[in-house]
């Protein structure tokens, strides 16, 4: 066996109109060992597009006197014949060879095919990307020319050897559960079929480390033999007894000397260690807004470990997003390990359906319940391989394509369908395992919405805890009212129905149906009856859904050129719009035929449960009840959300005018939130620590006392608020630029003058600092309004523009092709003025386009001005200023990460030095120098300024 590995560039991506303009061929023996290679420049029909040029390197030049497509084809087919055809992207590659075959007239490529896109999403589940220049850096291969037709076949050989030795690798378990799952009717289950027989003709051993359970390889153990840390171990217990906090603190700051190059404790940090300590010790609940490069997690990682294993007291940390926890998990938790001078245990806890199901999984396998076939193989095929390296079993580990987050949701682990002990997989269930690590832990690394799910599920999730840490504080209000209010959507709905009964043949009824079939029950035939007599039903369901939704999307009046396409509308208690007597008899016929779907399983359920004894129905049944379950809770939310009689909650509707009805959600939130926080957390718990980079306003903590509950605390000295600065010298290294005679924007999509000034200048900018520029936006329109004309002005410069929305990809993967793309400028809105990373010299520039104030006409920021407002206070100045201000303070901080970081931040928004009101937003920053000046004058500041000093450009959040 051998195989031709190829790659080629192209003036463009459609096959029938674009011509190749490289060629490149690795040839490789079936041990995946290189024989020979091939490279040729061709001549194409049109001239090569200056997009390719930018992406590629080929210019017109390059390909002006290649060969023609036909000499090269004829060195090709003899390189091709008989061999197994490896490309990236197979798809694209293949279509280009063959169009180019008939054109020359030749006979079109008709052998195998393997895409190493393919294989290493299954080979290698856990990668965070699976383009060819990302993947290669990852396993370090040397690919200095991306896009270049013989350096990404080269990438691509050394890749595909690698797949290959990780496929004949595999556990022999593995191999057989990969060719039954994939079959050996194409190309990628064939290659799988062939690894698979030279393992069984070798009979070579297993590798170590492997659980085998019910024909699963799997990397864990039972969790049953978790033991509580410091099990017997005596000399942590005399240890402990010797320690005080100081004489801790002194020999931890010696281990992070020795550990981490480099490492000097700051002040604001230490201070922070202190803080926290004190806090713990003395019972009360701190608030302390820590400056960027603090070093915030050890700031209160590490006193909170100490006081926690001294006082044998459980801490619980939350945070705002996964990607903490994630972080602290990879980062902290392991360099605490080697520094502390005690041993401890953390465990990250998360909300259960990041939790794979063993159970459900295996049943859905068993009966190749696949609702995408081809997408579902490949995602079973990528859990597979990642059941023998995962010890979390979570999703987040997990890179899903096409349509995997479809296929978690049914293999998600979820109460109502969990079997609990009578489950054949309990010992070894991920989601019971992370459960049992949270209670022996000393440190549990969780998330705001499963603090909330916690107290929704009466504390039954979450050990029992005194002593909690709040990072990403400022959230904590948004995610109280997110998750102690109610949202609903189309596919709150659709999903537990599609799931029940996604047509006449497909879903968990029709598998009941078969397994109590199977029994030979005496009540089998009436069983079976009951669930054909309710398929109707849910036909009638799907038709009073779309009925209903149909009503609110035309409320909720989005329009396509509104921002984003998104529509939202307020539904006032006390004046219900006309429409809503139509909405109330929709609902009523929804509620109806959810009733009579709920009652006839919740009957035939108990039946089962009583009756029959089968381990094959039951495990149906289980699942079908939790299904059942979701549409009762879908029931009780939505006839509550009709009735609009909840006091002192926002209700809206949003909706998108470009996914029309199924865009639809339902709000019902808290217009305050201030009070379930001090009842839940500042008077049940002994210590809440709150920190966050941007809590304070002018430099007061008076918005975040009141925001949080906090109110009158500080006065009965229950809790201390501290600020510490950040160690950054931002005088020297962030200079902010605010033109004085920009023209008014006047709206949210700006005026047309304006929007021509602003583009000019980006541009300007952008070919000043070769691009490494973040441009953040407060509205999606204008974001469009901004990418066509300065992709344009910047196309000859070399710089490329990247917009949020507008190319391929969500956040990661957008800031990972601004990283990897220097000469680019990145373009974001609302999910951009956060938690960016961008290391290193990757950032120069940021723009700020405009003050991130909340649109007023927002439902719960009108709610909460009326409520003030009714109060005799300014809901501006009280409530949109402040929100705006902790935002912008967010969005400062993408720039100066470190201490050799150097940039510019160009505030585009003039209100900052028109208005009364801007001097908040420019005290709140940390000491940048801040300089006023003429649109033209710009570009030589910024060219003065960073060339003052040898210093780094760039910066990383």
């Amino acid at each position: 066996m051998k195989f031709a590995v190829l790659d080629l560039e192209t003036t463009g991506n459609h096959s029938n109109e674009d011509d190749i303009i490289q060629i490149g061929i690795v040839l490789l023996d079936d041990e995946c060992g290189v024989t020979g290679s091939y490279t040729s420049y061709v001549r194409p029909r049109v001239p090569v597009p200056a997009i390719i040029t930018e992406l590629t390197g080929i210019t017109d030049e390059d390909v002006r006197e290649a060969p023609e497509p036909e000499d090269v084809l004829l060195e090709v087919i003899p390189l091709l014949s008989d061999a197994v055809l490896v490309a990236h992207n197979a798809g694209f590659d293949v279509s280009f060879l063959n169009q180019a075959l008939d054109r020359c007239g030749y006979m079109p490529f008709t052998g195998r095919v393997l895409d190493t896109l393919q294989l290493l999403r299954i080979l290698y589940p856990t990668q965070p990307s699976y383009q060819l220049g990302a993947v290669s850096e990852v396993f370090g291969i040397e690919h200095e020319r991306h896009h270049q037709a013989d350096s990404d076949a080269m990438a691509t050989a050394l890749l595909f050897k690698a797949c290959m030795d990780k496929l004949r690798n595999l556990p022999l378990l593995t191999l057989e559960r990969l060719a039954s799952q994939l079959g050996d009717g194409d190309d990628l289950g064939w290659i799988v079929h062939d690894a698979l027989q030279r393992r069984q003709r070798l009979a070579a051993a297993d590798p170590d480390g492997y659980r085998y359970y019910r024909q699963f390889a799997l990397k864990v153990g039972e969790w049953t033999d978790e033991e509580p840390p410091r099990h017997d171990d005596p000399e942590s217990a005399e240890r402990l007894r010797e320690l005080d906090f100081e004489m801790f603190l002194e020999e931890t700051l010696a281990r992070l000397k020795e550990h981490v190059p480099g490492y000097e404790p700051r002040e604001s940090q230490v201070r922070m260690f202190r803080e926290v300590y004190d806090a713990l010790e003395s019972g009360r609940h701190l608030m302390i807004e820590a400056g960027t490069g603090t070093g915030k997690s050890l700031g209160y990682l590490i006193p909170a470990l100490f006081y926690g294993i001294r006082q044998d007291e459980k801490i619980v940390v939350s945070t705002h997003t996964i990607n903490l926890q994630e972080q602290i998990r990879e980062r902290d938790v392991p360099l605490l390990a080697k520094v502390l001078p005690l041993p401890f245990k953390a465990s990250v806890f998360k909300g259960r359906g990041n939790y794979l199901c063993l159970r459900k999984f295996e049943s859905k396998i068993a009966a190749r319940d696949y609702t995408a076939p081809a997408d579902d193989r490949l995602t079973t095929a990528q859990m597979l391989v990642w059941l023998g390296e995962t010890e979390h079993g979570d999703q987040e580990e997990l890179n899903f394509g096409g349509r995997g987050a479809e296929y978690w949701h049914t293999v998600a682990s979820d109460a109502d369908s969990c079997l609990n002990r009578s489950c054949p997989w309990f010992k070894l269930c991920f989601y019971h395992r992370a459960k049992q690590e949270a209670v022996h832990a000393d440190l549990v690394i969780t998330n705001h919405s499963l603090l909330f799910t916690d107290i929704r599920a009466e504390y039954r999730l979450l050990p029992a805890y005194d002593h909690l840490i709040v990072d990403e504080a400022h959230h904590l209000d948004d995610a109280a009212g997110k998750h102690l209010g109610m949202q609903l959507s189309y596919n709150s709905g659709m999903h537990p129905l599609t799931r029940l009964c996604k047509d006449a043949r497909t879903g968990l009824i029709f598998q009941l149906k078969q397994k109590i079939a199977s029994t030979g029950h005496v009540r089998a035939e009436s069983w079976t009856a009951t669930i054909e007599k309710a398929v109707p039903v849910f036909g009638e369901l799907r038709i009073h859904w779309d009925e209903l939704f149909e009503l609110l999307y035309r409320l909720a009046q989005p329009e396509p050129d509104a921002d984003g396409g998104q529509g939202v509308m307020r539904l006032k208690t006390d004046k219900p719009p006309a429409e809503w007597e139509a909405v109330r008899t929709a609902e009523a016929n929804v509620f109806a035929s959810l009733n009579e779907i709920i009652r006839t399983f919740e009957k035939l359920l108990a039946e089962l449960k009583e009756h029959c004894d089968d381990a094959e129905v039951e495990a149906v049944a289980v699942d079908t009840a939790g299904r059942v379950k979701d549409l009762a809770r879908v029931r009780d939310d939505l006839h509550g959300f009709v009735k609009l009689d909840e006091g002192g909650t926002v209700y809206w509707l949003e909706a998108n005018a470009f996914y029309k009805s199924r865009s639809v959600h339902l709000y019902a939130v808290p217009a305050d939130v201030s009070g379930l926080l001090k009842q839940y957390f500042f008077d049940a718990k002994r210590s809440v620590i709150l920190t966050s980079a941007t809590l304070s306003v002018h430099k007061s903590f008076e918005y975040a006392t009141e925001q949080l509950g906090l109110s009158g605390f500080e006065a009965d000295g229950r809790l201390a608020t501290v600020q510490l600065p950040s160690p950054f010298n931002y005088r020297d290294q962030a200079l902010v630029v605010i033109p004085r005679n920009l023209p008014p924007i006047k709206g949210a999509s700006a005026d047309p003058a304006f929007l021509a000034a602003l583009v000019e200048s980006l541009a300007d900018v952008a070919r000043e600092t070769s691009g490494r520029m973040l441009v953040l936006f407060t509205s999606y329109r204008m974001l469009k309004q901004v990418y066509e004309p300065l992709k344009e002005r910047l196309a000859e410069a070399g710089i490329a523009v990247i917009g949020q929305g507008i190319d391929g990809g969500g956040r990661t993967k957008l800031v990972r092709r601004f990283r990897q793309q220097q000469a680019s400028v990145l373009l974001g809105t609302s999910s951009f003025w956060e938690g960016v990373d961008l290391p290193g010299d990757a950032l120069t520039c940021l723009a700020i386009v405009r003050l991130p104030f909340t649109p007023p006409n927002h439902p719960l920021l009108e709610a909460k001005s009326e409520q003030l407002a009714a109060e005799k206070k300014n809901p501006f100045m009280k409530l949109s200023i402040p929100q705006a201000v902790i935002r912008f303070k967010q969005g400062f901080g993408r720039l100066v990460r470190t201490a050799k970081d150097k940039g510019i931040v160009i505030l585009y928004d003039t209100r900052v030095i028109d208005t009364s009101y801007g001097k908040y937003f420019l005290y709140s920053l940390p000491g940048p120098k801040i300089e006023t000046m003429h649109i033209e004058q710009i570009v030589p500041r910024i060219r003065e300024w960073l060339s003052e000093t040898g210093t780094t450009q760039g910066g990383s959040a």
